[in-house]
């Protein structure tokens, strides 16, 4: 899977939940850069792995 290299820069532990996640991983590389940049955003006040798994398994639901 090949990142947007103009989209906006992934933090490390959203693209590790996003690999994990197949069908997560398609519908966020699916978004606009705005998108993508608005789910970036929300994963800061995510404290956990735990915490992460669970909302990006919730992407695209």
């Amino acid at each position: 899977m090949q990142w947007n290299s103009e989209g906006p820069e992934l933090p490390l532990g959203l693209g590790m939940a996003l690999a994990q996640n197949l069908q997560a991983m398609r519908h966020f590389t699916s978004l606009s850069g705005t998108e993508q940049q608005a789910i970036i955003d929300r994963t800061h006040s995510i404290g956990s792995k735990k915490e992460m798994r669970a909302f990006v398994d919730n992407l695209g639901r």
